[in-house]
């Protein structure tokens, strides 16, 4: 797909409104981050749900180490995150040691596994207080869940993130109406790559909705279509209490080819706050695809049922997070005990997040 040149050019030049359009306020420089590592144990003794990340089984394992720096100047700002350690090796973003280390086949061997790469770069400048425009390599705005630990209740992840992109690079503007409506539109490089086939040039346009229709209740619609394929994305949250809280994350997907991929689900979330320190999250998806999705079947159609409860404990910086969790699917997807396919797995995981 081709996209104007002339949007292209318009959304860049907006970019390099000139230095004494900026205010002389600074703010210093913020440092925060995470570390992550995790113990997990499938009961069939060998690892089978393959949704992102938390891959060992019966091993002690890290996750990353993941550091974001910020820093605003007047209307303009910038965000860059770096992150190193397995977790991010089987995230998306480029990788800084490239062609330096040798790898087998595309799969990176050794060191090459636990090298450095970036999850957010990109700078921001506000036109006025309900006009921003945003340009570098950004994390999603689909979906709900995300690849630091410390967004997301569980654990594990959904088959519908795993499935989404995970990185956008390109250019966005946003305008907010009012503190409960707002949009985004963008033209955007192919999924999770930060730099576009040089002859072709951005493949993709995204937009949001954003409404927050009561107090507590936030819920963004999200559409991206280029050369990854199109799909349709609804994210919301609802605070019903101080303790309740009520997530919804479903999309749709297709390539659009002649014999389309298709995948389509819902994850439903449910977390309580028992304490300042304890709280119980229920996640429960329903997750549709074809083969050639990849992560399911070579049958023609698959679905998935994922029943994920997990605690998040402790006071301060520290989260342990021990994890429950059952997948059942309609096809022999899984291996049991005696390496036979089944249509069960099921898994049990400690982790513990620090957030700084």
């Amino acid at each position: 797909m081709y996209l104007s040149r002339f949007m292209i050019v318009a959304m860049l030049m907006a970019m390099i409104t000139p230095a004494w359009a900026q205010e002389e306020e600074s703010s210093s420089l913020s440092i925060s981050g995470s570390v992550d590592t995790y113990y997990k144990y499938d009961f069939s003794g060998q690892a089978n749900i393959g949704t992102s990340f938390a891959g060992d089984h019966n091993s002690i394992s890290i996750g990353m180490l993941d550091l974001v720096f910020e820093k605003s100047s007047g209307k303009a700002s910038f965000v860059g995150e770096i992150a190193m350690g397995p977790r991010n090796a089987e995230s998306a973003g480029p990788a800084f040691l490239s062609g330096l280390i040798p790898v087998e086949g595309s799969e990176p061997v050794g060191i090459a596994a636990f090298q450095p790469r970036i999850q957010n770069l990109y700078v921001s400048y506000a036109f006025t207080d309900k006009l921003t425009i945003t340009g570098g390599y950004m994390g999603t705005f689909v979906g709900y869940e995300i690849i630091s630990p410390t967004g997301n209740f569980n654990y594990s992840t959904s088959y519908l993130f795993t499935n989404g992109p995970f990185q956008n690079a390109g250019v966005k503007l946003e305008y907010a109406f009012s503190d409960k409506f707002g949009v985004m539109v963008g033209v955007f490089n192919p999924w999770n790559v930060y730099t576009a086939d040089p002859e072709v040039g951005p493949t993709s346009i995204g937009a949001q909705i954003y409404v927050a229709p009561v107090e507590g209740w936030d819920a963004y619609v999200n559409f991206t279509t280029g050369d990854d394929g199109m799909e349709l994305d609804l994210t919301t949250t609802f605070q019903v209490t101080d303790e309740l809280m009520l997530g919804l994350n479903a999309a749709s997907y297709s390539d659009m080819a002649d014999t389309a991929a298709t995948f389509a689900g819902a994850a439903a979330y449910v977390n309580y706050a028992i304490t300042e320190s304890a709280a119980l999250g229920l996640r429960y998806e329903y997750f549709a695809a074809n083969s050639v999705i990849g992560i399911l079947s070579e049958e023609k159609d698959a679905t998935v049922s994922a029943i994920t409860l997990s605690g998040n404990f402790g006071g301060g910086d520290l989260t342990f997070i021990p994890e429950f969790r059952v997948d059942l699917s309609s096809v022999d997807m899984f291996m049991d005990a005696d390496g036979m396919a089944t249509g069960t797995a099921s898994q049990f995981l400690l982790a513990a997040v620090y957030a700084f």
